[in-house]
């Protein structure tokens, strides 16, 4: 049976793919220079793959 590529990243899964100190990360979030985030009601923050993803785009580079 195929696995099903998880579509919800933890913040330390984020932190690990980007590799930035949690305080860095959390400073983006506040003043909106990180990808979307969601707070679930239990209190823990979540990023969706397709945001971090979107968000990391934005960081390409073309050739010159």
């Amino acid at each position: 049976m195929p696995t099903r590529p998880k579509t919800m990243l933890t913040i330390a899964e984020v932190l690990d793919e980007i590799d930035v100190p949690k305080s860095t990360f959390y400073r983006w979030l506040n003043t909106g220079r990180g990808p979307k985030s969601l707070k679930l009601p239990n209190g823990k923050r979540k990023v969706r793959r397709c945001d971090l993803d979107a968000w990391l785009s934005t960081f390409e580079q073309t050739a010159a």
